[in-house]
């Protein structure tokens, strides 16, 4: 078997395809464990049973977990149905010359092809999971921020009248410069024109088509437009129906059934 890749076609090593492996989704606090746990080290034991209906009951009782940590010991597996599925697991660990330093990715492994796919759950009644989720509520309601006391006054402070973000949003105004009110006609022809390409426009949108300030603008959009206030199009400007050069769907067919049989006559 062969693998395209950026560097140009790479053998695969394919001797573990015959290995079933079990793809499973573990808690976070699992995973955090397992990062931090020694190379070999036993990770958990699973136990499966045969149910009297048929159905495998699978445990995992997680190792090591000594009493402080104060996180869930034993969980049930949920396992998914994989049939129409074809999942596989790969490995590409990095590539070491004979002095030991890695120099680049190493060769793709095929690990084995997945039989088992589950979602590992901690049993809910468990009096550790119940502390964990409380700790975890209560550590999201913390602020991030907070007021703390000085004990003694800091003598190199100085307070900023001027933040950075201030300064690039003057500087960029500046740079923008005032919207200048245009010629009446010219401004009211791109409305019209924009108006041809979309029926409804709210007034940002106008604002950045036409370049022109706020209050003139809805002085304009008052005389020619309607500003709808119910849904679908709330908060929205349209023509008034006198500048409005489209026509309706029923009327351009009605219109088109007309000119039809008026060719048919003749």
């Amino acid at each position: 078997m062969r693998m395209a890749s950026e560097g140009g076609d790479r053998d695969v090593d394919c001797s573990n395809a015959c290995r079933g492996v079990w793809l499973v989704k573990v808690p976070k606090y699992i995973a955090e464990k397992w990062k931090k746990a020694a190379p070999l080290s036993e990770a958990g034991r699973i136990k499966i049973s045969r149910q009297p209906n048929g159905t495998n009951d699978i445990t995992f009782k997680l190792s090591n977990v000594a009493e402080e940590e104060k996180i869930p010991t034993d969980h049930k597996f949920v396992i998914s149905n994989i049939q129409q599925q074809s999942l596989a697991v790969y490995s590409q660990p990095k590539a070491v010359n004979e002095d030991g330093i890695e120099c680049g990715q190493g060769k793709i492994c095929l690990e084995g092809s997945i039989v088992q796919k589950g979602e590992c759950r901690p049993i809910g009644n468990d009096i550790h999971y119940m502390d964990l989720k409380r700790r975890k509520i209560m550590e999201a309601s913390q602020p991030k921020r907070a007021a703390i006391g000085l004990e003694r006054v800091v003598q190199n402070f100085k307070p900023v009248a001027r933040h950075v973000h201030q300064v690039e949003y003057e500087a960029r105004k500046k740079n923008e410069g005032k919207k200048a009110r245009g010629d009446r006609d010219q401004v009211l022809e791109m409305l019209f024109a924009a108006f041809e390409k979309h029926q409804y426009y709210n007034i940002k949108d106008l604002e950045r088509i036409t370049k022109q300030p706020a209050p003139f603008l809805k002085e304009l959009l008052k005389e020619v437009c309607n500003y709808n206030v119910k849904n679908p199009h709330r908060n929205m400007w349209e023509l008034k129906p006198e500048y409005r050069h489209y026509k309706k769907e029923g009327e351009e067919k009605a219109a088109t059934a007309a000119s039809s049989s008026s060719e048919n006559k003749e």
